[in-house]
């Protein structure tokens, strides 16, 4: 990371993340002080990279060209890194498993192979679909692990999957894939996202 505008990059790297959102959830993301987030964010503005309304803020299309400019020097070491893109591999296999899981908690099979919203009254296909995030979250925290030693902000990320998870399992269903709380689908994507932007990839198409 360079070090003269590590916060700066930092905290317009952790909003695009987020696509739009507070000092304090951006903090979440990237592992810095709010405070220091904060005044990133007011700096942004300033200089046209970010837009700012009642506490929330997104990245302007000008912030965008900025980071993609900072991004190859910034993230060099991780992308040069072969365990980096190795590593990326394994989780990409996890995240196809991790799609299919969330369609399949979201829609239930009914009559005539269609497929209807889950209205969660069938306890047994629930406890189905947390058994399978339970087994993919195994292997998940597998590769986290190997993220965080290549970069250890990314450990931030095993932390709140684990917390999502483990009220998953105690019954709170929003925490699967509720899209207004950090539930295990709002952390994933957004896990998902902060790795194509570090490797400069692009988001596979669903098929």
């Amino acid at each position: 990371m360079s070090s003269a505008t590590d916060t700066e990059v930092l905290a317009l790297h952790g909003l695009a993340v987020k696509k739009a959102g507070s000092p304090a959830a951006v903090a979440v993301v990237v592992g810095v002080d709010e405070g220091e987030i904060e005044a990133s964010l007011e700096a942004a503005v300033a200089a046209g990279r970010a837009a700012g309304a009642k506490g929330t803020f997104m990245v302007s299309p000008a912030g965008r060209e900025w980071l993609d400019a900072q991004y190859p020097e910034v993230f060099a070491d991780f992308r040069a890194d072969p365990a980096a893109t190795e590593t990326y591999e394994r989780f990409e296999k996890i995240n196809r498993e991790l799609l299919a899981l969330f369609t399949d908690w979201q829609m239930v099979p009914a009559v005539g192979g269609e497929r209807v919203p889950n209205d969660h009254s069938d306890a047994d296909y629930d406890t189905g679909v947390i058994d399978r995030l339970g087994a993919q979250h195994e292997r998940a925290e597998r590769v986290l692990d190997g993220f965080a030693e290549l970069e250890p902000r990314l450990g931030l990320y095993k932390e709140r999957l684990d917390d999502a998870y483990d009220k998953a399992l105690a019954g709170e269903s929003e925490w699967v894939s509720g899209v207004r709380i950090d539930s295990y689908h709002t952390v994933w994507f957004e896990l998902h996202e902060d790795l194509l932007r570090m490797l400069g990839r692009e988001r596979e198409e669903a098929p």
